[in-house]
């Protein structure tokens, strides 16, 4: 379960960063079975709808350099606190308990928001997410962007999962997320000091739900899509191989569009690089379209 006072230094940091995004931002409510789900919206209201899934611990806020210009091209974004996840949804209803839980529950979200045909950008495990819901329900994905997304194509790093191994420790502290972050960005541009703090703060504080977890997709469900892909890597992710995993994606999804983007790092490829990767996507999203 989950629930935090509204006077929590993890929501008033969250407040903070979400006041930097450059255009009005509508808080929307949907409730589900699983609890209640908040979601970031801005652009026109008649816009097309672009769904955005953050990362874990990540929250909807990270899109704080993102969401304004894909408002701009006239989108209608939509950026969804995952539920379970550090954030405002609260997961105070029936557990989502597996993958096809959290599939049925974005399938919710999207009913209640009227949704009935996105595209999709995700991030990290938020990519993984929007690449499962894809294969989950084609029909409702137009296009499907993944930001340096994790267990989709490749594993982890061996060494990787060494360095994150702590942060599932007890006695969870900011300084723990802060140290990871610092290596996992360095020796390039550091995370974005607000969005750093809030997932510094939610990591140590929120009463987060079990992360939802499954197996990599099979080379057999992956040649089943037929949506557009783009995927942009990180060339200094830490969390996987950059280059050995676009080349696993152009073999996995032989008509998606897959970049390297230099000197970024896994958690700073949508901000350190936000003006590459807005653009990247928006013509991703527009092209042959009228």
């Amino acid at each position: 379960m989950s629930d935090l006072s509204t006077t929590s230094p993890f929501l008033a940091a969250y407040d903070t960063l979400l006041a930097r995004w450059p255009v009005p931002v509508e808080a929307l409510t949907v409730r589900t079975a699983h609890g209640t789900t908040r979601v970031n919206a801005c652009g026109p209201a008649d816009g097309r709808p672009l769904v955005l899934l953050h990362g874990g611990g990540a929250t909807s806020a990270m899109w704080f350099a993102n969401a304004g210009a894909w408002a701009g091209a006239g989108h209608r974004v939509l950026a969804v606190d995952l539920i379970g996840d550090p954030g405002r949804s609260v997961h105070d209803g029936t557990p989502l308990g597996n993958v096809p839980g959290l599939l049925g529950w974005l399938d919710a979200v999207l009913d209640g928001l009227g949704v009935r045909e996105a595209d999709l950008c995700g991030h990290s495990y938020g990519a993984w997410t929007a690449l499962e819901y894809a294969l989950h329900a084609p029909a409702r994905v137009s296009r499907l962007a993944l930001l340096d997304p994790t267990q989709c194509f490749t594993g982890f790093r061996p060494g990787y999962l060494l360095r994150v191994l702590p942060l599932f420790l007890p006695r969870r502290t900011p300084d723990r997320a802060r140290s990871y972050l610092d290596w996992e960005s360095g020796p390039g541009p550091g995370p974005d000091p607000d969005w750093r703090e809030v997932y510094a703060l939610g990591y140590a504080d929120f009463p987060a739900s079990p992360v939802i977890t499954g197996p990599r997709p099979t080379a057999a469900r992956l040649s089943t899509l037929t949506t557009p892909v783009l995927a942009l890597y990180a060339a200094r992710s830490r969390t996987h191989d950059p280059h050995r995993t676009a080349e696993a994606t152009r073999r996995a999804l032989p008509h998606a569009t897959v970049t390297t983007v230099p000197d970024v790092s896994h958690h700073t490829l949508p901000t350190a690089a936000a003006e590459t990767v807005n653009h990247q996507v928006l013509t991703f999203l527009t092209q042959g379209r009228t």
